[in-house]
């Protein structure tokens, strides 16, 4: 009807032309239409206003999606694209971003970019490289391009998704033209990355003009080594064997050292991956919750499609225990109230704000009438919480072990607690069940070579992936030199494992080790200040090939460790700041400076 419309006004195309794009038009799908529009104005911009006769006979083409992961998660999304690309039909090839060569994007006619932010609006640490260059242009013109970036990250974040928002403005400028519109995810991006996979996924099939299906099967799983069928939506049911503090009685912190058992699921885990942990909301939390708005517990709600109580909701499904900007923002509109429209117009105090408020504090703070949709609807779903692994499975085989800091404060005189850490420590008894899975983390691995000496950097419980690093090294009797810097405030209530690191340094395993407890003398003493009182070995490990890594608190120490470092190699190796950064992120490139920060 619109195309006959079309034809009566002033229209340059004549009634049997209106006639055969009408029919045309009727057999396709949105998808197809949408591409096929593009299509007629790629044509419509080539010399003389037709197709360059090459162009029919093109070969099918192939999606190429490349990845800039931190922890994973961009990872696991990007693999999970690639596995629908295929059960598609199309042909597909999947890349770090530290290993792809810019040049190459020229070559490319349809690519997907799925990139975490670092930091502080920062590239991933194996995504440096390949943003630096495509900012600077290095990739050329990239004018028959065609592409779409998803970005991953947290809106409580100034820069949030600034990674993706970087890659998305870098094509663009270069001429490349996008697929569909950059989708920017929050921390439960399940749900929408999915739909945005499929929609870019059938815009890439049509245009790359492929069967519907071929021979190619799907990537089954996101799992490495065995088999495993266990994953983030589909995670095992694990025992939780022991549940031990090893922090002393007098300590201000409860750390706790937790062993799980992975019998029967057939999970690998490398040392420097993470355990993801699934739990529910303390019940009592939930009540006040609901007391507080007045609702009754028993009132209906769908999730999935499925019709749950409100109570059962909010105790399985929904993120109570941090605050975040999303539901501020919903809340403010529903209370109508002034100091949370005036949070949102600060990031930084907003980001503050949910810090240390946890959902019921934001609703007793600020009082208001919600019904229970109203109420779900601002809510974020559950996500489950990563830890770093603490342990080899050449060492403890079937197990898999923890190190976590239980979260515990007082917010107006009331006790909070961390959802997944309290879960684990107080609601879950040893025999107790667990929901677990395997988040693979390829930014942070031991050298290939057991003969390449390690430096690592691991206060608090950051220490967790190098108990990891040392059972792995000792398993396999590795050669190289292996040197800790730990830190805590107390040496005789916060030194993590203390027997077992006293053992490495007998046996020979752990060659050296640098302590700073900061709360035992008047002057504080960080781990940044032990790298930067022995400089002059730390540079002389580095210049014999030694690896670099950090785990631990990204806010404050890993950025204080990050500069002790520059100064160190500025100081040492009697170069300027600017040849100094220029080693450390070479470092970064050679994948010989790592970081697991949160």
């Amino acid at each position: 009807m619109l195309l006959k419309e079309l034809a009566a006004s002033a229209s340059p195309l004549n009634e049997q032309q209106v006639h055969k794009l009408t029919q045309v038009a009727a057999e396709l799908s949105a998808t197809q239409l949408a591409w096929v529009s593009g299509y007629f104005y790629g044509i419509s911009q080539q010399p003389g206003g037709v197709a360059a006769p090459a162009a029919a006979a093109q070969p099918a083409g192939k999606l190429t999606i490349i990845y800039a992961s931190q922890t994973g998660n961009a990872k696991g999304v990007a693999e999970a694209l690639k596995a629908q690309a295929r059960a598609n039909g199309v042909a597909v090839d999947l890349f770090n971003a530290a290993d792809y060569k810019i040049k190459q994007l020229k070559k490319e006619t349809h690519v997907l970019i799925v990139a975490s932010t670092n930091g502080e609006g920062e590239a991933p640490d194996d995504a440096i490289e390949f943003h630096k260059q495509l900012k600077a242009g290095k990739a050329g013109k990239l004018d028959g391009l065609h592409y779409g970036v998803l970005g991953l990250g947290d809106s409580s974040y100034e820069f949030f998704c600034q990674t993706g928002k970087d890659f998305d403005e870098y094509l663009q400028k270069a001429g490349a033209t996008p697929l569909l519109g950059r989708l920017d995810c929050d921390v439960d991006y399940d749900a929408v990355a999915e739909s945005w996979s499929q929609s870019v996924v059938a815009l890439v099939k049509d245009a790359l003009q492929l069967e519907a299906a071929n021979d190619v099967a799907p990537t089954v799983g996101l799992t490495q080594g065995a088999a495993s069928l266990y994953n983030k939506k589909n995670p095992f049911t694990a025992e939780l064997v022991t549940n031990q503090k090893v922090t002393g009685r007098d300590s201000d912190k409860d750390i706790r050292h937790f062993e799980i058992s992975l019998e029967g699921s057939d999970l690998s885990y490398q040392p420097g991956d993470a355990l993801g942990v699934w739990f529910s909301n303390d019940e009592s939390l939930v009540d006040a919750l609901l007391a507080l708005l007045e609702l009754s517990a028993d009132t209906q709600v769908k999730i999935d499609n499925e019709s749950v109580s409100i109570r059962e909701a909010l105790i399985n499904h929904y993120e109570l225990t941090q605050g975040y900007a999303s539901f501020v923002q919903a809340y403010a509109e529903l209370s109508g109230a002034d100091k949370l429209q005036q949070l949102l117009a600060d990031k930084a105090a907003l980001r503050e704000y949910c810090a240390n408020h946890q959902i019921l504090d934001i609703v007793r703070e600020q009082p208001a009438s919600l019904t229970a949709e109203q109420l779900q609807g601002a809510l974020r779903r559950l996500t489950p919480r990563l830890y770093s692994i603490a342990s080899a499975q050449a060492e403890v085989e079937e197990e898999v072990h923890l190190t976590v800091g239980v979260v515990r404060f007082e917010q107006d005189g009331e006790a909070r607690a961390g959802g997944a850490s309290s879960f684990l420590s107080d609601r879950l008894e040893e025999g107790g069940q667990v929901r677990v899975f395997v988040e693979h983390n390829d930014n942070f691995r031991l050298p290939a070579s057991d003969d390449t000496p390690v430096i690592m950097v691991g206060p608090g419980t950051g220490i967790a992936p190098f108990r990891a690093f040392m059972q792995e090294r000792e398993a396999r009797d590795a050669d190289g030199q292996n040197w800790l810097f730990f830190g805590n405030p107390h040496f005789t209530q916060d030194f993590l494992y203390q027997t077992e690191w006293q053992r490495y340094v007998k046996s020979g395993l752990l060659n050296k080790i640098s302590l700073a407890f900061s709360r035992d003398q008047q002057e504080k003493v960080y781990v940044q200040h032990k790298l930067r009182e022995q400089g002059a070995e730390v540079y002389a490990w580095l210049e014999q090939g030694a690896h670099f890594y950090v785990c631990g608190d990204a806010n404050k120490m890993a950025k204080d460790v990050h500069e002790a470092l520059i100064e160190l190699v500025a100081a040492h190796g009697n170069k300027s700041r600017e040849q100094a950064e220029d080693y450390v992120d070479a470092l970064r490139s050679a994948k010989r400076y790592q970081r697991d920060v949160y």
